[in-house]
């Protein structure tokens, strides 16, 4: 990749990757946590299909685009393939049929807003914060 980077003026320098401070949903019991805290403090789950080049694309549109701090809300990452479970339950438990990716924000115990695939990155978060 050197020599096409010299020919074309690329340079080698890496790109600077933003991370998030994702919090792993990988129990059920958290769920309940979820919404406690929802009362106090924003709570969105991310479900992300690992194995989905649609998914992966706008979890990377999601992350460049996020401009929230930590201490605007709580940021969960759903593995869908890992916990699927985890993802049937949060369908049921907040009426929001699953479909990844998948975005839910929660505030005082109820999903208030919700959406899918590329939809996801027209949410505007500070709305809800």
């Amino acid at each position: 990749m050197g020599l096409f980077n010299k020919i074309f003026g690329g340079t080698n320098e890496a790109k600077e990757t933003k991370t998030l401070a994702w919090i792993q949903l990988t129990d059920l019991a958290q769920l309940q946590s979820i919404e406690a805290k929802s009362s106090t403090k924003t709570q969105v789950i991310f479900k992300h299909s690992t194995r989905c080049g649609i998914s992966k694309m706008v979890m990377n549109q999601f992350i460049e685009s996020y401009g929230l701090n930590d201490n605007d809300v709580d940021l969960y990452y759903l593995d869908l393939l890992n916990y699927r479970e985890i993802s049937n339950e949060i369908a049921e438990r907040f009426q929001v049929y699953h479909e990844s990716p998948q975005l839910l924000v929660l505030k005082n115990g109820v999903v208030v807003v919700h959406a899918s695939h590329g939809a996801i990155n027209d949410i505007d978060l500070n709305r809800f914060v």
